[in-house]
């Protein structure tokens, strides 16, 4: 097997499978956007405050000799992103929107597979948004379509966020993509869906969200990677040490209801327990004014750099994501690597995540009293913190880049061409 890959952006998941595939000697070509290696230009760019950026698309140096890139319409989506205009990346109609970023790599991938089939090539891989082109060129030319999906199929997603406006309707400005996406491009996404042979998912809750005539297809379900953070935390450096009083329990991601933001804070308003303190770490969806008329009481923390969202993580000492819909939210794990016990939904992703009463608590959807409950047990057995804290770090600890990857290419390797 020879696989050409395509992704605008190069996210944890797609560095690892395309390392994985080069690894495995299957890889032909990997295009993206903007690919930096050790001294190649948008390193030394990278240097340049208005373009620091650049810095977050490093690759593994095994991906050099592979990577075609076509940076410049990203590069414009940046600057745009960057200087506040606006217009330009207006979702699907601006002209450096991430949606149009994904048609004309999309595009330009398409173009080069006739090339790509006399070099060997018999499989494309591409991800939601980005792969009717490249799919629609490649079944004329009888190459397989393996479809990565990251996040619930669009219709299960479409679904749950249209009741959410119904449930919750102040909240409906924070919903963000999907549920305003317009009617041509869900038809692309279902284009693709039609047309792929092999469909990967980092979860079952995404395999499960698939319509019922995708689920004849070949289904490959592996889960992302814990990051490589696995660092000692200070708050757990003794089993017998009590958590300090407020405890501290950690929301990070855009602060919108997709991601349950507000039945979390009905879940604080519930406990009503000035000392228990609710830190939120993420981009706003509306204005600040909003939240805090919804929940007045909490900490809100803005964006920052890597390792001070880490030292923030290890500061708290419960994380809690009680999500609508996903595919696999990696910062659970990232908590869970600096110590913290999860309250997590089964629509996070990250159900295998969490053993019972042992690396945290599942919970339903749309409950903030089952959110409550679990943080009010937390708040009465903070002696337990401790170990839980240490066996989320070694459960995490157990899911890799490298199992992720290896996972997807051997099941690959096993289709007869």
């Amino acid at each position: 097997m020879k696989v050409l890959i395509s992704h605008p952006t190069g996210n944890a998941n797609v560095r690892a499978i395309a390392k994985g595939l080069a690894t495995k000697s299957i890889l032909y070509q990997f295009y993206t956007t903007i690919a930096v290696f050790p001294s190649n230009i948008w390193y030394l760019l990278g240097r340049f405050k208005p373009l620091a950026e650049f810095r977050r698309r490093d690759f593994d140096t095994i991906l050099q000799p592979y990577t075609k890139s076509y940076p410049w319409f990203e590069i414009g989506r940046l600057l745009a992103n960057k200087f506040k205009i606006l217009s330009l990346v207006k979702s699907e109609i601006g002209m450096f929107s991430i949606d149009q970023i994904y048609i004309r790599l999309d595009k330009q991938v398409a173009k080069k597979l006739l090339k790509a089939k006399k070099h060997g090539v018999n499989a494309v891989y591409a991800y939601e948004d980005g792969a009717l082109e490249t799919f629609k060129e490649a079944k004329k030319l009888g190459l397989i379509c393996i479809y990565d999906l990251p996040i619930a199929y669009w219709k299960t997603r479409r679904k749950l966020m249209l009741e959410e406006a119904t449930r919750m309707p102040k909240w409906a400005a924070t919903f963000g993509g999907g549920i305003n996406d317009s009617s041509i491009k869900l038809d692309r996404k279902r284009k693709e869906l039609e047309l792929a042979d092999i469909i990967i998912a980092p979860s079952s809750f995404v395999l499960n969200s698939l319509p019922d005539w995708a689920k004849n297809k070949k289904l490959i379900e592996s889960p992302f990677g814990s990051p490589n953070l696995f660092y000692k935390n200070p708050t757990i450096e003794s089993n017998s040490k009590l958590i300090s009083k407020p405890l501290r329990i950690l929301f990070v991601g855009s602060m919108g209801q997709r991601k349950g933001l507000g039945d979390l804070f009905e879940a604080m308003k519930l406990l009503n327990n000035p000392d228990i303190e609710l830190v939120v770490l993420g981009s706003l969806l509306a204005p600040i004014d909003f939240y805090k008329n919804e929940f007045p009481n909490f900490v809100y923390e803005v964006g920052r750099n890597h390792s001070e969202v880490l030292a923030l993580m290890s500061s708290c000492d419960v994380f809690c994501l009680p999500s609508i819909v996903e595919g696999r939210a990696l910062v659970i794990q990232e908590a869970m690597s600096q110590g913290l016990p999860i309250i997590i939904t089964v629509n996070t992703g990250g159900e295998d995540l969490v053993v019972e009463g042992v690396t945290g608590f599942l919970i339903p959807i749309r409950s903030p009293k089952s959110i409550a409950e679990k943080i009010k047990w937390f708040y009465e057995n903070q002696s337990c913190i401790s170990e839980m804290g240490e066996n989320a770090k070694n459960h995490a600890s157990k899911f890799t880049w490298e199992n992720y990857s290896e996972t997807i290419c051997n099941e690959l390797l096993t289709i007869k061409i």
